[in-house]
């Protein structure tokens, strides 16, 4: 079982990422069992058999980069984990994505980013939303994980507002306290 970061602590993942094969049809991939995470495709095919599941909170839905987080707009209250695939580390679009779901869409669950995702990112990852990071497995030992812990203080008073933190610096410190 690979292990995640989930908002600032190292845990087991008992969650399993469904990926589509070349030529896989969504409406008929078989699902295994226990907590899976389905790409949108699987859950716009099937959504009304699947909504049970979801509900009960052993399902979730990612998205892929291309993929338009406004699609999943109806179900929000009812998926309790979203992921946001990144398939290489130079790949923003998961950052807004993920500002876009709890920013605009006001998305409160459980958001994951998942694939590419490196240590250098985790912060930023956190300032857009994210409250868990899986990395690739067998990407970091236990003992680089427990390091790239430190990497979620990097920064003690950001300068931009984001959805960590919406105000910026500037509003957050009084006039009388720079003087």
């Amino acid at each position: 079982m690979s292990e995640i970061i989930k908002n600032g602590a190292i845990h087991a993942d008992e969650w399993t990422l469904v990926r589509l094969a070349e030529g896989e049809d969504a409406a008929t991939v078989e699902l295994p069992a226990g907590r899976v995470i389905v790409p949108l495709a699987v859950w716009l095919a099937r959504r009304d058999a699947l909504l049970a599941q979801a509900e009960a909170g052993v399902l979730g839905v990612w998205l892929a980069g291309t993929d338009n987080p406004a699609a999943l707009a109806d179900d929000l209250l009812r998926l309790q984990l979203i992921a946001v695939d990144f398939p290489k580390f130079a790949d923003g679009r998961g950052y807004s994505i993920a500002t876009l779901l709890r920013a605009r869409h006001g998305y409160a669950g459980e958001l994951r980013a998942v694939g590419d995702v490196l240590r250098d990112q985790f912060f930023f990852l956190t300032r857009c939303g994210f409250d868990v990071l899986v990395p690739k497995a067998d990407k970091y030992t236990r003992t680089q994980l427990e390091t790239a812990l430190t990497s979620l203080k990097d920064f003690s008073e950001p300068y931009q507002g984001a959805v960590d933190r919406a105000e910026p610096l500037f509003r957050r410190q009084s006039r009388k306290e720079a003087a």
